[in-house]
């Protein structure tokens, strides 16, 4: 498992502990096996519920809205999708030894993909941009705002905050040419859709050589969709990048604009989980050094 730092309002989550919370309030699945899973994510803790269950809780109040946001709109987009999504079972609430809700799902079947070592990266690049291109397609109406479907200029500050840290550590100079050409590409001039919000490889499925899954809808909402190019570049290796934008069919600044998103999330992680967590920062890595090759 990842040794990820728990943050000062993290609450300590153990398998006796969701063993507990389960037994209260889904008696019927009190006799089955509680196992924590390995994972980098930095949201929420992932405990397997025999064989067919998956308990997912919120580690800390800033990841508390998700659950009830997943409750609602899974169901709804996941039947519309062309691939598996987790599907919402069981909706757990506060008690005595947990402050938050919390949720169960269906166990999906696959494993995280490695950026750098995709088994069969144009088959997925073509299946990853069915998948997105199917989630635009939805009627956005009364869709939630994503926070990540916004103006690529909201991210400035923080971005420039981070290159400020990374000094010495990365090329900085050039990183920072790279963002301000993403800056100054043009804004979203069409409508809101639906997006995913947070496509890196820990929110990827894979089994048998397919896309089996995309997980965690946590940020999923309307705006800017550009924000799902960002997997061109935390996953797929250059080969494959076009045929996924083709599939996509992302123009020039759309194009530059995922490419901004990729290249801010990634900025942004790096210095908070540089010694925190070293999935994230790896594949933060993985990506300013796909866009500067990309950039020549």
């Amino acid at each position: 498992m990842c040794a990820v730092k728990m943050r000062a309002d993290e609450v300590d989550i153990d398998a006796p502990l969701v063993g507990r919370l389960v037994a209260r309030r889904f008696p019927e699945w009190a006799s089955l096996p509680v196992r924590r899973l390995a994972s980098s994510g930095t949201e929420n803790a992932m405990f397997r519920l025999g064989t067919d269950l998956v308990v997912r809780l919120p580690r800390h109040p800033g990841a508390v809205a998700d659950v009830a946001h997943e409750q609602r709109w899974l169901p709804r987009l996941g039947a519309l999708l062309p691939v598996a999504t987790p599907e919402p079972v069981g909706f757990g609430e506060p008690d005595e030894d947990f402050p938050w809700p919390w949720s169960v799902y269906r166990w999906l079947d696959g494993h995280n993909p490695v950026a750098g070592a995709v088994a069969e990266p144009e088959r997925l690049a073509e299946e990853l941009g069915a998948c997105v291109s199917a989630l635009r397609r939805l009627d956005p109406q009364d869709g939630p705002p994503a926070h990540r479907g916004v103006p690529l200029t909201t991210r400035d500050a923080p971005t420039r905050a981070a290159l400020e840290q990374l000094a010495g550590r990365i090329d900085t100079d050039t990183v920072t040419s790279l963002w301000e050409q993403a800056l100054r590409a043009p804004d979203h001039a069409g409508s809101p859709a639906w997006l995913h919000g947070d496509l890196s490889p820990g929110n990827v499925l894979v089994a048998g050589g397919r896309l089996s899954a995309v997980i965690d809808f946590g940020c999923a909402g309307t705006g800017d969709p550009a924000v799902d190019l960002i997997v061109a570049w935390n996953l797929l290796p250059a080969t494959a990048r076009d045929i996924f934008r083709e599939a996509v069919g992302a123009g020039e600044a759309e194009w530059a604009r995922g490419r901004g998103w990729a290249l801010s999330i990634s900025l942004i992680q790096l210095p908070y989980y540089w010694h925190t967590n070293p999935a994230l920062a790896e594949n933060s890595l993985h990506v300013i050094a796909e866009i500067l090759a990309e950039a020549g």
